[in-house]
C-alpha cells in the first residue's frame, strides 16, 4: 500500500479487527496511477466530511475545493485541529448555495467530482438534476455500493440501495448500465451480473422476477451493454455455484458473480447493510448517472471507506475522459 495511504489509515488500524481488505485496498492503489481528481467538497462545516476529504488529499487522491461558508469551514479545522493548508475554499451563505455553486464548478470544467459534506443527500442531488443548470445525462441517477466482503473471492457492486425507491423497468436498466459502467471503470472488463428476486424463476405476480427476465433481453436487444446478465436470481443462487446447482441453474453467473441488482432500495440498503455489520465487509459508495461522479459516504463511514469513495471517483473520472 502507498505510504501517505498507510499514514492516513495507522491511526484507524484497529477498526478492521485484524480482518485484511484487499480489494478495497487494490483500488486505492489503482488511484495513485491517476492523478488527483479536483473535487468539490460541498458544505463541509462538520468534522467527519472535513476531514475525509482531507485525508483523501494527503493520499494524493483528491485535490479538494471547499465549497461553503468559509467561517464555520474553518471554525471545525480550528476546532479539530485540521490543517486546511492553501486549498481553495469558495464562500457560500448556506449549503444550497454551496450545492448550486459546486454543480456550476462542474459543469464548468473546474471540478471532475462532487463529495457531500453535511447536507442532505437530496439537496446536493437536487441541484444536480436541475433542468436549468444540472449535471444531468440521458441516464438516471444511481448509487453503487463497491463491496470488499472478505468472504467472497472478489469485489462485489451491490446497487440502488440509496436513491431509486421503488424503480420501474426503465430506471432498472439505468441502474444496471450504470453499475456495468462502474464495474468497467475499476478494471473489470466483463461484469457478471445477477438481478435479484426472491425466486429464480419468473413468477407473473412477483413483479421483479418479470422485470428481471426483461432486462435479460435487453441485453440481447443490445439496450444494455458490456456485462454478461442472468435473472431472476436469487441471493444464495447468485452467490453460490452450488447453490445454483442444486436449483438446476445452468449459467456462468453464480458463484462468480460482480453485480448484484436489487428489486428495490430497501433490500439492496438492507443486505448491503447486512454485509458491513454481520460480515465484516467494507463498502466505497459512489452515485452514477450525471455528468461527473458524486462521491456519497454515511456518516458512519471508516477512513477505508471514505478514501475507497475517492478512490472509487479517481477511476470513475478517468473513464469518463474527465482525467488524462
Amino acid at each position: 500500500m502507498n505510504d501517505a495511504i498507510k499514514k492516513v489509515l495507522a491511526p484507524h488500524a484497529l477498526e478492521a479487527k485484524n480482518v485484511k481488505h484487499y480489494q478495497l485496498e487494490n483500488i486505492l492503489q489503482q488511484a495513485k496511477d491517476a492523478p488527483p481528481v479536483a473535487t468539490a467538497v460541498v458544505h463541509p462545516v462538520d468534522f467527519n466530511s472535513l476531514e475525509g476529504a482531507l485525508e483523501a488529499a494527503e493520499a494524493s487522491i483528491i485535490t479538494p475545493i471547499f465549497v461553503g461558508p468559509e467561517k464555520k469551514i474553518r471554525a471545525v479545522a480550528a476546532e479539530n485541529q485540521l490543517d486546511l493548508k492553501d486549498y481553495q475554499i469558495i464562500d457560500t451563505e448556506h449549503s444550497h448555495q454551496a450545492a448550486e455553486k459546486a454543480v456550476e464548478m462542474a459543469r464548468l470544467g473546474q471540478v471532475h467530482a462532487l463529495m457531500k459534506g453535511k447536507l442532505g443527500t437530496s439537496e446536493l442531488l437536487g441541484a444536480v438534476v436541475s433542468r436549468t443548470g444540472g449535471l444531468r445525462t440521458e441516464r438516471r441517477l444511481s448509487h453503487v455500493f463497491i463491496m470488499d466482503v472478505p468472504s467472497y473471492h472478489k469485489t462485489l457492486f451491490i446497487t440502488d440501495a440509496a436513491i431509486n425507491i421503488a424503480p420501474n423497468l426503465l430506471d432498472k436498466r439505468d441502474i444496471l448500465q450504470n453499475a456495468i459502467d462502474c464495474a468497467h471503470a475499476l478494471g473489470v472488463d466483463l461484469p457478471k451480473a445477477a438481478i435479484l428476486s426472491a425466486v429464480e424463476k419468473v413468477k407473473p405476480h412477483i413483479q421483479s422476477t418479470l422485470d428481471a427476465a426483461a432486462l435479460c433481453k435487453m441485453v440481447d436487444r443490445g439496450q444494455i451493454t458490456g456485462a454478461l446478465v442472468d435473472g431472476p436470481l436469487a441471493f444464495d443462487n447468485a452467490i453460490s455455484k452450488e447453490a445454483a446447482e442444486d436449483k438446476g441453474i445452468n449459467s456462468p453467473i453464480p458463484g462468480d458473480v460482480d453485480i448484484l441488482a436489487a428489486p428495490d432500495l430497501e433490500s439492496a440498503n438492507m443486505f448491503a447493510k447486512q454485509l458491513q455489520y454481520l460480515a465484516n465487509a467494507k463498502a466505497a459508495g459512489i452515485v452514477m448517472g450525471a455528468r461527473v461522479p458524486i462521491i456519497l459516504t454515511s456518516r458512519a463511514a471508516k477512513p477505508l471507506e471514505r478514501l475507497s469513495s475517492c478512490a472509487v471517483a479517481v477511476m470513475v473520472a478517468r473513464k469518463m475522459g474527465r482525467l488524462v
